[in-house]
């Protein structure tokens, strides 16, 4: 059963494929994997492939399923999907909570079902949407207000396409390409670049990870408006407008992160079932936009660095897809 072959991060910039030990049976409770496809989630695995997580959130940082440890050697991941040859789902497709890797062999409690009809590439957006999901859980948007999503990238994306389909609320995407202007307006919301960002806004959702975003979201930000952050800075240490304008206004800025169930469904969904929400969630075929370019796994070590930060000019992709 050892021919299996995993993604890991070796040093700053540099990956590799290396051989993947397996059991000769999957143990119980687990399942055999084998892969079909797997997401790159780019923010967060830039930071891992560059070595930029920083000592005090290694911890925290941590994958369900990765194998060695923060800066590096290690193997990181987080959005798989496979057919499960052996164990408790044999014969369905999954969701895994996994790094990059050809067969694997994982707890069936990290393993979601995906839908019947649901393509294999837009399954790997799974981790994604549940984390816009639990942003809007974080938010609470209301019917009629003003929206803004700043940050065109998979999960801003995602937060727009949910927000859309709440009645009245007007949403507006704010991103420095405006080539993402087009994938932005087929999901319901309307797009815009920095120097055009509405102003008095109710509900600001912050998805750059940069300190220029986190700024334009406190601009356009109204009374009392609500500022969630989806970014994870990682090292850097952005610094904030916080003086008068942001007390007046009396502006709350909300962490969100997909670890814990947000606490306005806390109690009353489990992270499996919040999972399963994501997964039904993905079933509109716009959001087949947000996947590629598809990668093979062999071809990986070589393409993830230009993956991760494109050259100047070049096309900046969304999630791109890695086939097994």
């Amino acid at each position: 059963m050892n021919d299996a072959l995993a993604l890991w991060h070796v040093a700053p910039g540099v990956a590799e494929l290396r051989p993947a030990e397996l059991p000769d049976a999957p143990p119980p409770g687990s399942n055999l994997v084998r892969a079909l496809c797997s997401g790159i989630s780019r923010g967060t695995e830039r930071l891992v492939h560059h070595g930029r997580v920083p000592e005090a959130a290694w911890r925290e940082m941590r994958g369900p399923m990765q194998e060695g440890d923060f800066p590096f050697p290690v193997k990181y991941g987080y959005c798989l999907v496979g057919r499960v040859e052996q164990g408790p789902h044999e014969g369905q497709r999954v969701f895994c909570l996994h790094p990059h890797q050809s067969r694997l062999v994982i707890p069936a409690s990290l393993c979601a079902p995906i839908p019947d009809g649901l393509p294999d590439a837009r399954a790997a957006l799974g981790a994604n949407m549940e984390t816009a999901l639990n942003a809007l859980w974080d938010a609470a948007p209301l019917p009629g207000e003003r929206a803004l999503v700043i940050g065109a990238g998979v999960v801003g994306l995602l937060c727009a396409f949910l927000l859309a389909r709440i009645p009245g609320v007007a949403v507006t995407v704010v991103d420095r390409d405006p080539a993402k202007a087009a994938i932005v307006e087929a999901l319901g919301a309307r797009f815009a670049l920095p120097d055009d960002a509405p102003a008095e806004q109710e509900l600001v959702l912050h998805a750059t990870a940069s300190e220029a975003g986190l700024c334009l979201a406190l601009d356009c930000a109204g009374f009392e408006a609500r500022i969630i952050e989806l970014s994870w800075f990682g090292a850097t240490r952005p610094a904030l407008p916080l003086g008068a304008a942001f007390h007046h206004r009396r502006l709350r800025i909300i962490s969100t992160q997909v670890g814990s169930v947000s606490p306005a469904m806390r109690g009353r969904r489990t992270h499996a079932e919040r999972m399963a929400l994501a997964m039904a969630l993905l079933g509109d075929a716009r959001l087949d936009a947000l996947c590629g370019p598809f990668i093979p796994f062999a071809d990986l070590p070589a393409r993830i660095t230009a993956l991760l930060d494109p050259p100047p000019g070049a096309p900046q992709p969304l999630c791109p897809i890695v086939t097994y």
